[in-house]
């Protein structure tokens, strides 16, 4: 419910109904504040008594927040995240599926996997086949997770979202439209990626207007010419923040986020004395200067687990940096992408507490298995 658009008396009405005391001479924003705390008592099913004359513009509250810590839910993540409290989580991490196939709740991974038995289509990853209106769809798509990402997140709370180079803009602009201030991009930085440019020689083979002679003359001219798609080297990650309540210790005593941690635990580099960068390093041979900002191996066949079919699984230590950078130990992390569990595996080694969402069953099930790895 958006409490804001409740007037004084409303308000008070809904304190009372739920037994909510020392409502007497507070403001307006006290009340929704008592209200929003309030919120997360309800148990599983609970209706939200209201004022019949109120306007309610969001489901009610049917999970109590509880019963979702440290699990991972089957469900589509905007649905699942409408059904949690307000101000209830400390940081959201998460790397959303960005291409086309994973944009809908008729997302399939078997129908990716049935266009060839390698991992991609083409010259592209499944599911990355160029459309000039990617970029319209993600931001639409990306719209109505922020908002309620927002919602949830605590002020102060840290929003931290994977995108392709390309569709950044889309993101960042998505996040911002929803409240979030933008505070920095991280860029995830790597050398081993397959090379998406393809030439045109196919293309120039299957023109019936010319003639034998013509085809293999503009091959000659076009040898070195391929489409504008550079290696992937860089992964940009948005940093996006909550704003604050009155001032950052007030809103950190408060809330317990809004602040960096900057202690021993989050120095890097290869003497782990250097103060967090915006520019984190997968591969040693990437040089070293640039390997003292921050260097993690990407995930290993065992890290992952060799029965894991994920498309893009991320380093463990990669999400545990980003982790202990936002949040204090036993604070909550939300993932509403959870993929195969990374996010999870990393709260659990950093001591944080985690809930995850994803539409695939598949996923739930690595993800749970993982767990219970990490777990021994």
């Amino acid at each position: 419910m958006d409490y804001t658009k409740q007037s004084i008396s409303q308000l008070k009405q809904i304190c009372k109904e739920r037994k909510i005391k020392g409502v007497t001479g507070k403001t307006k924003d006290q009340l929704i504040v008592k209200l929003q705390e309030s919120d997360s008592e309800f148990v599983v099913g609970a209706v939200l008594p209201v004022p019949s004359s109120a306007a309610v513009d969001a489901p009610p509250v049917v999970f109590k927040f509880a019963e979702l810590l440290n699990k991972v839910e089957l469900g589509e993540c905007i649905e699942m995240m409408k059904q949690m409290p307000p101000n209830s989580v400390d940081m959201v991490c998460t790397d959303p599926p960005y291409f086309l196939d994973g944009l809908s709740n008729d997302w399939n991974k078997q129908n990716l996997d049935n266009k060839g038995s390698s991992s991609v289509v083409g010259n592209l990853p499944k599911g990355m086949k160029f459309d000039r209106n990617q970029s319209k769809k993600f931001h639409e798509f990306y719209a109505k997770v922020s908002i309620e990402v927002f919602r949830i997140l605590k002020p102060g709370g840290a929003f931290l979202s994977f995108s392709s180079p390309r569709l950044y803009h889309s993101m960042a602009w998505a996040i911002e439209e929803a409240g979030f201030e933008i505070r920095d991009m991280l860029g995830w930085v790597y050398t081993q990626s397959q090379v998406k440019a393809f030439s045109q020689d196919h293309i120039i083979e299957k023109d019936k207007r010319k003639t034998t002679e013509q085809k293999e003359e503009l091959k000659e001219l076009c040898k070195d010419w391929k489409t504008p798609q550079l290696k992937p080297a860089i992964e940009p990650i948005c940093l996006a923040v909550k704003p604050i309540e009155g001032r950052y210790i007030d809103n950190f005593e408060k809330y317990g986020v809004g602040l960096m941690n900057t202690s021993t635990e989050t120095k890097v580099g290869t003497d782990a004395n250097y103060f967090p960068a915006n520019i984190v390093v997968t591969d040693e041979t990437v040089g070293q200067d640039l390997d003292k900002v921050f260097l993690v191996a990407k995930p290993t066949k065992i890290e992952k687990g060799s029965y894991n079919t994920h498309l893009s699984v991320k380093p463990v230590n990669l999400i545990a940096h980003l982790i202990k950078l936002f949040t204090k130990k036993e604070a909550v992390i939300l993932d509403p992408f959870m993929g195969s569990g990374t996010t999870a595996i990393a709260c659990i080694q950093e001591n944080r507490q985690y809930i995850g969402f994803d539409i695939n069953q598949e996923y739930i099930k690595i993800t749970e298995q993982r767990i219970a790895e990490n777990s021994v």
